[in-house]
């Protein structure tokens, strides 16, 4: 955890609303302390924010969560305004930007809007913003709603590739038993996410006002783990809990990946998705990539086979036709087809646009 460089850090309805009873602003101004500090000392930090459904549910005087989509969306509507009001007012005392984005899963579980999202997130983090994001749940269905913000924290931590997925709640941490049945239960301080002994830990019940309770948790850091994050299940009321997780204190349960980062990536292209088309490369672009590590840019590029649409996996092979690569790229079939062999600087001209200047960005690109 000292050593992570970039954090999800998710906060919970019953933190973010006191229990119910409206937005916690002091709460939320000493977290936000807390991720100015390690935004100041290079962490890059998204925010997933719960708490639009919990917030209008307590401006509108309603007091159980309601059952019906329709009401969950209303609920949420009047809760969103106030929400990102509230930390975009709290950061902004630090002098820190922040951004809204609202997700539903079919952003990503397309590829095109995954890729597009994923740019749009790493430009914020590069512009130094704090993104906050929640699921849009003014929008979602029953078919395409991610469930509870902690999944949904987990794909994030997967979209931008955090090192670490920071899940404040209001119970410190996961324990062997639950704690408010059996006095005698003991704090999980450390364990594989893939452990299958945590299941039983994790029980089944979630809380009045969020959608997950451990379970969920639990899930989220099996989904976090998958591209190499590191999750840490804490208690969002522990005193500066951030700051005393980034110097390293045993807190909370901290739930280890079974293979690094990259491992887990490289193993996520190789297996995920299907060949969709083929890009021909030249000396100095196989060389670039086979040597250098770089990503692959249209210049290097002699030409496109196949029909195959943004963010889909191309495979990359020489004149020879031997496979060098394969990853996702950045541009359709049609738009390639215009600026392979051209020097990135031309996109824009050739387009009308630009997309990214690479073909092929190096980390969604893996060798064979």
């Amino acid at each position: 955890m000292t050593g992570a460089r970039r954090w999800v850090v998710k906060i919970g309805s019953a933190l973010l609303t006191a229990d119910g009873r409206g937005l916690d602003r002091s709460s939320m101004a000493v977290w936000v302390e807390q991720m100015v500090v390690l935004r100041e000392a290079g962490v890059e930090l998204v925010l997933v924010s719960s708490g639009a459904v919990a917030a209008g549910m307590s401006q509108l005087g309603w007091s159980a969560r309601p059952k019906a989509i329709h009401e969950l969306q209303a609920a949420a509507a009047v809760g969103q305004m106030g929400l990102v009001r509230a930390w975009e007012s709290s950061f902004a005392e630090h002098s820190r930007h922040t951004a809204q984005i609202l997700l539903t899963h079919d952003d990503l579980s397309d590829r095109k809007r995954y890729l597009n999202a994923r740019s749009t997130l790493r430009t914020l983090l590069d512009l130094g913003v704090v993104p906050v994001i929640n699921e849009n749940d003014t929008v979602v269905t029953d078919e395409i709603r991610f469930g509870d913000n902690d999944t949904l924290a987990a794909l994030v931590a997967n979209l931008v590739e955090a090192d670490l997925l920071v899940i404040l709640t209001d119970r410190d941490g996961m324990f062997d038993a639950d704690p408010r049945n059996n006095p005698d239960a003991r704090l999980i301080f450390e364990a594989r996410a893939d452990d299958p002994r945590l299941d039983g830990a994790a029980g089944s019940s979630g809380g009045a006002l969020g959608r997950g309770g451990m379970q969920t948790k639990l899930r989220a850091a099996r989904l976090a783990a998958r591209s190499g994050a590191h999750t840490v299940i804490i208690g969002g009321r522990i005193e500066r809990v951030l700051d005393r997780l980034k110097a390293g204190e045993r807190l909370g349960t901290l739930l280890a990946p079974e293979q690094g980062m990259l491992a887990a990536r490289k193993q996520w292209l190789a297996g995920h998705l299907q060949m969709r088309g083929t890009l021909v490369l030249d000396a100095g672009a196989v060389a670039a990539l086979t040597h250098h590590h770089r990503s692959l840019l249209p210049v290097g590029v002699k030409s496109v086979v196949g029909n195959f649409r943004r963010g889909e996996m191309v495979v990359c092979v020489d004149r020879e036709g031997r496979e060098i690569a394969r990853g996702l790229v950045n541009y359709s079939s049609a738009e390639a087809q215009k600026i392979v062999g051209h020097p990135s600087e031309q996109i824009e001209q050739l387009l009308g646009y630009v997309d990214e200047p690479e073909l092929v960005h190096r980390d969604n690109l893996i060798l064979v």
